[in-house]
């Protein structure tokens, strides 16, 4: 998505030797024009898949991932990283490690908001060692749902992410596919869509 990548060229920050900080538009400060635009792309990709509910985990995959499941139609649910009082029954857990929090969390999605029935999209902000999503995963595959695909906002295709989740057998669209850092520049490889 070449708006996309325009962005993360003008906005982006390369912190170390991994890290992109996207802060201005993404994961602290919301373009929202920019987030209808990804919505949009993710939402023609899957048109015809029959997807019932969007899935994402709290708290940066929220944005793409409302505008994605208004463009399709479909509720919109996020895992919660913490458990609070008023999640007592049914509840679906998995465990997730963070890369840049550097910390494993319990991921939770009350079991009544999925089914048997659904088929599921999985949308995020990033993809690198694909962790958030396979917790995502197991949780759907607990509700009985049927996982169709895994969307991506920004994906470190020099990090093991895609190989681990296409292991799981689920197709992954990405909207940015970052090749390298080199040199304090990014390079691209062409996009999933």
């Amino acid at each position: 998505m070449e708006l996309l990548e325009e962005r993360i060229l003008n906005d982006g920050n390369i912190l170390g030797e991994n890290i992109l900080k996207v802060d201005n538009f993404l994961t602290h400060q919301v373009d929202y024009k920019l987030m209808k635009e990804i919505g949009q792309v993710f939402a023609h990709k899957y048109a015809e898949a029959g997807i019932t509910k969007v899935v994402t985990i709290e708290a940066s995959g929220i944005a793409p991932a409302l505008y994605v499941a208004e463009a399709l139609d479909v509720p919109m649910i996020f895992a919660k990283k913490h458990k609070n009082i008023t999640m007592t029954e049914g509840i679906l857990t998995a465990q997730v490690y963070s890369f840049t929090k550097q910390v494993t969390s319990t991921v939770s999605i009350s079991g009544k908001f999925l089914d048997a029935d659904d088929k599921v999209l999985i949308i995020d902000d990033f993809l690198a060692n694909g962790q958030a999503a396979k917790g995502l995963i197991e949780i759907i595959k607990q509700a009985g749902s049927k996982v169709l695909g895994v969307g991506i906002v920004i994906e470190k295709s020099f990090q093991d992410g895609r190989q681990l989740l296409e292991s799981l057998g689920v197709e992954v669209t990405s909207l940015a596919r970052i090749k390298n850092f080199e040199n304090g520049q990014l390079n691209f490889m062409e996009a999933d869509a």
